[in-house]
């Protein structure tokens, strides 16, 4: 580490391994060089080997700026943050607005819970996609209008999305900040942190996803001048030493221009150091690769994930739905983004396979429904036990009596054929009468999670409009209501149930 306040933040290193062996190692710390920065500094350092081999000292061409007169007119383009007009006010203004409700964290599939204080160990999977793929991605974006940036943030949006990050999807983007060419040759940090805010609600077809992703890329490239840390302070969104304020993904193109170290009389190779860190939960780093005729050849990508939350299994899983999605998406842009297959043919194998190892009762006309299979098993074995559930159990005979006399209430109270039933009811032996005897009486339940936000339980309640709602005080009032089968005509082509997902 460095203690910036006493020394530079710059250190170099030059290992002997041999007689003919060397390794110069460069250490910049992050305040005083981005990624842009490698080019312009690997060129002075062999301009200054040429030099100091000829006996000479280091002539480099004077800069037409220094990193000093960037933050000057930086302060000066900026203006007062008590003016409304000025350029700080205006895109303050803008992100205020752009991330407003801004979800406080991104639900992935961890592994284990956040810790308290994040420990930044991370490891990265190194993968690449196929010249094909590369080509197909090219050829919908120009389809579309946008940059192969767009087309992938897009797809990583989409699948954060299936993965259940939710509809709201805000995506961390580095930005070079070199607006201006006399940046170039400059080493210094420009790179500046924007968030991406990704609305994949609607199941919106991939097309339709990237123009919305456009939209709102373009706008933020029109304000990507406030710094990262002063929108986090003006936000001041909830803290928590676990994760990183407002994004806990990252999308990044690596398009700086390469750094080169050619010298005469020596062979130089750079060398790729893993760090096994991570900055942020998951990060997908991707860079594109071209033929010597220029033709796509590929992208080479990594991921970099959080070892607080992830196991490497589950970062790699990540890598292949990531590959399978991109080539459904480019097959089939206009295609829901919520049909695009994310799962291998062995994992569908074993969902539909070894998780679901049951068997189907069909009667004489060959169809039946789930209140029918439940109703005949009580028949076979009504001592057998069906529901158990933190010491308490539920015989067939029971569960199938208990669903009766409910069900005979919610037909009183208006429950039947294409309407719905709310069931709000905690994980319990209750819920599963209650879903049978929605069944029962012909409608279709709509679950709802007791400990719901009250606005997402009003939502679905306003949105679906049940006729009625079972709650646990209603269990109280079966009192004199029969346990005997209903004889309700039921068919199976009658809605059964109604979920809200965290997308919908």
């Amino acid at each position: 580490g460095f203690d910036l306040s006493v020394e530079p933040p710059f250190r170099v290193s030059l290992l002997r391994l041999g007689a003919d062996d060397h390794l110069l190692l460069l250490v910049l710390h992050h305040i005083a060089g981005d990624g842009w920065s490698m080019a312009p500094l690997a060129r002075d350092v062999i301009t200054a080997y040429e030099n100091r081999r000829r006996g000479e000292s280091p002539a480099w061409s004077p800069l037409p700026v220094q990193y000093v007169d960037y933050t000057l007119w930086q302060q000066e383009l900026f203006g007062a943050d008590h003016d409304p007009k000025s350029l700080l006010s205006t895109q303050t203004a803008f992100w205020q607005e752009t991330l407003a409700g801004l979800p406080e964290q991104l639900e992935l599939p961890v592994d284990r819970p956040r810790p308290a204080q994040a420990s930044f160990r991370g490891a990265t999977i190194p993968f690449t996609l196929e010249a094909d793929l590369h080509q197909s991605l090219l050829g919908l974006a120009r389809e579309s209008g946008v940059s192969l940036f767009m087309v992938m943030q897009a797809a990583y949006a989409t699948l954060l999305t299936r993965l259940g990050g939710g509809t709201d999807i805000p995506v961390g983007s580095p930005i070079a900040g070199r607006t201006d060419e006399a940046l170039d040759d400059l080493v210094g940090m420009f790179v500046n942190l924007l968030v991406l805010r990704t609305d994949t609600s609607g199941d919106p077809t991939f097309r339709e996803l990237i123009a919305r992703v456009r939209e709102t890329d373009l706008a933020a490239y029109a304000h990507q001048d406030l710094p990262f840390e002063r929108l986090v302070e003006v936000l001041n969104p909830v803290r928590h030493m676990g994760r990183h304020p407002l994004i806990q993904v990252v999308l990044s193109f690596q398009n700086n221009p390469e750094a080169r170290a050619e010298l005469d009389g020596l062979t130089v190779a750079a060398l790729d150091l893993a760090g096994g860190t991570a900055k942020y939960d998951l990060s997908l780093y991707l860079a594109e690769t071209h033929t010597p005729e220029g033709s796509p050849a590929g992208l080479s990508g990594a991921l970099e994930y959080a070892l607080d939350l992830f196991d490497p299994a589950t970062a790699q899983s990540v890598v292949d739905r990531l590959r399978r999605l991109l080539a459904r998406l480019v097959a089939a842009p206009d295609e829901p983004i919520g049909a695009a297959e994310i799962l291998s043919g062995t994992e569908r194998a074993t969902i539909l396979g070894d998780w679901s190892a049951g068997y189907a009762i069909e009667d004489s006309r060959g169809e039946t429904t789930v209140h029918e299979v439940v109703q005949a098993q009580a028949a076979r074995t009504p001592d057998a036990p069906a529901v158990t559930f933190e010491g308490v159990s539920l015989t067939y005979r029971e569960l199938n009596e208990q669903a009766n006399r409910l069900a005979r209430l919610l037909v009183e109270r208006g429950a039947g054929p294409e309407r719905f039933v709310a069931l709000a009811l905690p994980r319990s032996a209750d819920l599963v009468v209650g879903v049978l005897a929605v069944l029962k009486s012909g409608a279709a339940y709509v679950p709802v999670d007791p400990d719901y936000p009250a606005d997402r339980i009003a939502y679905i309640l306003d949105d679906s409009k049940p006729v009625l709602t079972v709650d646990a005080a209603l269990f109280g009032a079966l009192e004199g209501y029969s346990g005997d089968d209903l004889d309700l005509e039921v068919s199976p082509d009658h809605p059964a149930y109604v979920i809200y997902t965290s997308g919908s």
